[in-house]
């Protein structure tokens, strides 16, 4: 089942391919996390040969849309990083930390509850840090990290040198970049960043609140980005502001969250993502 929906997302995608010129059909690659998850990533190369390369963590909803008309594709806002990093000419990698371990999403459980945490997610990024750096057609200065939400706490672990698997790595990202991370674990724990760290939060995240972010900013000399009147997940392509009842890791237990893009703030932190990966990892 799993393979024939590979197949068939690889054939969806290359069929609308002529539909955005910066599209291209993604290969299906395997790599292995530490503890022997096959992670199944999705590889985007351009049509002009790259050097430098994006590896791109989903947050706790997973890679993949669960409803809709693109359900079983990448979702909306993973399709359009892929589709703006190929304009601009980079590699995009996307692993896949749920799927090969039995889940589709993992927002609606308790943190404490959850089977997937962030040392797997931590694994997961070294991992895929690693592949691309062996492969040929990369090179391994030119390696950016990227994540959202559960995936930009994964960000932070994977670039935080108080873990004994970070200081073994021998690849490192020449820059981090982390949309609306939780924060408060790398602030109380005293987190080493590797390598630049930059942080694009919402002021109204009630998910992930910026508070925690912007200490750990100051505290470690970090770029941090605060978008007024923006909530959680407000990169988002798609969509409107509402509020999640099934999520019970809000600030507000029991309340709900709010999620859904911002595009003025959208527009910003694109504009960011890719002046920053100009300056730290090069032009293609």
């Amino acid at each position: 089942m799993r393979r024939g929906l590979r197949a068939l997302f690889v054939l969806m995608l290359g069929c609308a391919g002529w539909l955005v010129q910066a599209r291209a059909q993604p290969a299906a690659v395997t790599f292995s996390s530490p503890d022997g998850t096959p992670l199944n990533p999705w590889l985007f190369r351009p049509a002009q040969p790259s050097r430098a390369t994006a590896v791109a963590l989903h947050g706790c909803g997973g890679l993949y849309a669960t409803t809709g008309p693109r359900k079983g594709q990448l979702n909306a806002r993973h399709q359009a990083m892929a589709d703006m990093l190929l304009a601009e000419g980079y590699n995009v990698l996307f692993p896949d930390s749920l799927t090969p371990r039995g889940e589709s999403e993992i927002c609606t459980q308790k943190i404490g509850q959850r089977r997937i945490a962030q040392a797997q997610r931590r694994a997961d990024a070294l991992a895929a840090l690693a592949w691309v750096a062996a492969q040929p057609w990369a090179d391994p200065a030119r390696l950016a990290l990227l994540g959202w939400s559960h995936g930009g706490s994964a960000v932070l672990g994977a670039t935080d040198n108080r873990h004994a698997d970070v200081q073994l790595q021998a690849v490192r990202p020449a820059v981090a970049i982390a949309f609306y991370p939780g924060c408060s674990d790398a602030l109380k724990g005293g987190y080493q960043p590797v390598t630049r760290l930059v942080m694009l939060v919402g002021a109204l995240d009630d998910w992930t609140p910026p508070g925690p972010c912007m200490a750990l900013a100051k505290q470690v000399d970090a770029g941090i980005t605060v978008y007024p009147d923006s909530y959680h997940d407000f990169d988002n392509a798609v969509g409107t502001v509402r509020v999640r009842m099934d999520v019970p890791n809000g600030v507000n237990p029991g309340q709900g969250v709010h999620v859904g893009p911002n595009p003025q703030a959208r527009d910003h932190a694109n504009a960011s993502v890719r002046a920053l990966l100009r300056e730290t990892v090069g032009r293609p």
